[in-house]
């Protein structure tokens, strides 16, 4: 039987359901702030909106390691109120559009108040054959308004956030559905990852937390990375598992572990870096599986700052990403929760050092 902890699983809850997308990350930011206090000497930011919480090593010029996870999910922002009292959006982050016809949204206002709405898509009665696929700018979120001036009255202006409306829920013992995985999974990994090292002595000065903006382009990385200027990146995020049909080649399954990402779009896993990740899982017998990405995650950006920055992906796969809803499986990440903690109690100057080409 999976042994995850009850408080995980409120965690996991708390976080999948906040409402942030890029640039809008609030809410997500004020969440880590409360709940890393009690496990940290103090929490910095920079000017974009990353936080990051800090255990100090006692060692004197201890090198510095960063555990990097993104706050925002994809999600939509509003563009245009018809006289109808309807709302037209525009993406933020990648996802595609035939996903949200009749798809539940929920909108936040300046206000902080939350209205659910549906996109619409025409019934079969009135359809004539001739349509063809939707585009996001051709879509319609009715949120039960009956006029512009309704819409204005609600407080909904240009600028408001949306986001998918989904309620976690635990399908079964291993899997969960629910929306935001990508990334809240990396908030969660990071905050419990303090919790455990609470009353542990590092050899580095750890700093944890996320960054801003991932969806859109890797955006937070690089302030995040001028402000703490760490020796040793990992990064942890969520990509996308492939699996329906069964276990095709590198794209990731659920339930085989933690993600040893060797290559993505932005980034290539270095030789030594490669190896120390698979002799660690092996050694400690973790639950992995190799992964090629046809994404990209903030390792693409970290690695290459400053003068280069040895940096790892520490992931976990989940289906339907950038969707209204992704399921995925506790198991992996209990794999990924092990392996990080590993790893940042294994970490030295000269391991670091190591890990470096110079």
């Amino acid at each position: 039987m999976t042994q995850i902890r009850q408080e995980t699983l409120t965690r996991m809850k708390e976080l999948t359901e906040l409402h942030a997308v890029p640039g809008f990350e609030n809410e997500v930011r004020e969440y880590l702030k409360e709940k890393m206090a009690p496990y940290v000497d103090e929490i910095i930011g920079d000017n974009m909106g990353s936080i990051y919480g800090v255990k100090k090593s006692k060692k004197e010029n201890a090198p510095k390691v960063l555990v990097a996870a993104h706050m925002d999910e994809i999600g939509f922002m509003v563009t245009e109120m018809t006289k109808e009292g309807m709302l037209k959006f525009t993406a933020l982050g990648g996802v595609s559009s035939d996903v949200w016809l009749s798809q539940t949204l929920q909108l936040k206002t300046r206000e902080g108040r939350y209205y659910n709405g549906v996109v619409g898509s025409i019934p079969k009665h009135f359809r004539t054959g001739k349509e063809t696929g939707v585009s996001i700018a051709d879509m319609l979120l009715d949120v039960g308004a009956e006029s512009l001036d309704q819409l204005k009255e609600m407080g909904i202006k240009i600028g408001d956030t949306i986001v998918p409306r989904t309620d976690f829920e635990r399908l079964t013992e291993n899997r969960v559905l629910a929306k935001a995985w990508d990334n809240r999974y990396g908030c969660l990994v990071g905050l419990e990852l303090l919790e455990q090292l609470k009353d542990k002595e590092l050899d580095v000065d750890l700093y944890v937390g996320a960054n801003v903006q991932e969806e859109v382009g890797l955006r937070g990385a690089s302030a995040s990375v001028n402000l703490i200027q760490p020796d040793l990146a990992l990064v942890v995020d969520c990509s996308p598992a492939n699996d329906m049909k069964g276990h095709i080649g590198l794209s990731g399954a659920l339930g085989k572990g933690v993600l040893i990402r060797i290559l993505d779009r932005t980034m290539i896993l270095s030789e030594r870096m490669r190896d120390y990740l698979i002799d660690t899982v092996e050694e400690k017998e973790i639950e992995h599986q190799y992964f090629q990405s046809p994404g990209g995650t903030d390792g693409g950006e970290i690695h290459k700052s400053l003068t280069g920055i040895p940096t790892a992906v520490i992931g976990v796969c989940a289906r339907y990403i950038h969707t209204s809803k992704a399921i995925y499986d506790v198991r992996d990440y209990l794999s990924a929760k092990t392996l990080l903690e590993e790893l940042v109690l294994d970490l030295s100057s000269e391991k670091i050092e190591y890990l470096k080409f110079n």
